[in-house]
C-alpha cells in the first residue's frame, strides 16, 4: 500500500505561503508540491472551508493564510484534509463469525485506535508557528555554512 504524503505536502505549501509576500498562485504552490494546480486546489478547498486559508481570483489573486501561524495546529490541517487514516490495517473479514478472527480484529482495532489518538494529540500540540521557527533556525544555520545552496533550494521549490 502506498503511503499518503498529503499532510506533509500541504504543510510544506502552508509554510511557503507564510514566507511569501502576498497571495501565492495555485501554479507556484503546485510547483512546490511537484503536482498539478488542480490537485493543489482540491487539497486547499478543505483548508478554505476550515477557515485556514482564503483565495481570490484574477490578477494579483491567489492563496493567503487566514489565521496566524500560532493558531493553526498540524491537527487542524489534518482535519481540514478530511482526517484521513494514519494507520491502515485491513482485516481478513470485517464481520467475522470465527471467534479467532473476532479476537484478532478487536486487538488490531484497539491498537490502531490508540495509535491514532496519540498521533492526533501530538499533532494538536504542534503549530505552524513552531514549524516556521524550526525552518528559520535551520535557515540561519545553513546560511552560516553554505548560503548559496539554500537559496537555490528555496527558489527551486
Amino acid at each position: 500500500m502506498k503511503s499518503s504524503s498529503q499532510l506533509s505536502d500541504v504543510l510544506h505549501v502552508l509554510l511557503h505561503m507564510a514566507e511569501g509576500d502576498g497571495p501565492a498562485t495555485s501554479a507556484s504552490l503546485a510547483a512546490a508540491m511537484q503536482t498539478n494546480p488542480v490537485v493543489l486546489r482540491r487539497l486547499m478547498a478543505g483548508l478554505r472551508e476550515a477557515g485556514l486559508v482564503a483565495s481570490s481570483k484574477g490578477h494579483g489573486g491567489g492563496w493567503l493564510l487566514s489565521c496566524p501561524l500560532d493558531r493553526i495546529t498540524l491537527r487542524d490541517v489534518h482535519e481540514a484534509l478530511g482526517a484521513p487514516a494514519f494507520v491502515s490495517l485491513g482485516f481478513r473479514e470485517d464481520r467475522p463469525e470465527c471467534l479467532v478472527a473476532q479476537a484478532v480484529n478487536e486487538a488490531l482495532g484497539a491498537a490502531v485506535q490508540d495509535a491514532q489518538a496519540l498521533l492526533l494529540e501530538r499533532l494538536g500540540g504542534v503549530t505552524l508557528a513552531a514549524l516556521s521557527q524550526d525552518f528559520h533556525h535551520r535557515l540561519a544555520r545553513h546560511r552560516a555554512g553554505a548560503p548559496h545552496r539554500l537559496e537555490e533550494h528555496l527558489h527551486a521549490d
